[in-house]
């Protein structure tokens, strides 16, 4: 763990999260800075600094892929974005953002377009997508 790092602190508990799955090594939540409705994060609870740095990396894309199939499910979209950054927050991790038709993004996500959602749409949304998994 690093005591600096916001997702260690998501994992320990100390930053609360929107979860949405959770295993011996790996969690999922909500981003609490959505670029489209339903965008989810899914990491590995050891401090890794990039996602191939995982010893465990076909787990790992197991879960995402677990994570991803309740994501469409639950969002209605057959349509999910995977990405893997890593410049913003340096902890391993993968985004899923869900498109819509008539999203505002054209062919391509914005990632710099942030979208905002009320603390209960937000539960509302972690729950509808546990429910897929």
């Amino acid at each position: 763990m690093n005591e600096e790092c916001v997702f260690c602190k998501i994992v320990k508990g100390v930053i609360p999260c929107y979860k949405i799955y959770e295993d011996k090594e790996f969690i999922s939540f909500l981003d609490i800075t959505p670029r489209n409705k339903g965008h989810t994060l899914v990491i590995p609870k050891e401090h890794y600094r990039w996602v191939w740095d995982s010893p465990t990396f076909g787990e790992y894309f197991e879960v995402v892929n677990k994570v991803a199939n309740a994501l469409r499910k639950a969002m209605d979209t057959e349509w999910i974005v995977s990405l893997i950054v890593g410049e913003e927050i340096t902890h391993a991790h993968v985004w899923l953002i869900p498109r819509f038709e008539g999203d505002g993004h054209g062919d391509f996500i914005d990632i710099s377009k942030v979208l905002k959602f009320s603390d209960e749409e937000m539960k509302e949304i972690a729950e509808k997508i546990k429910q897929k998994i």
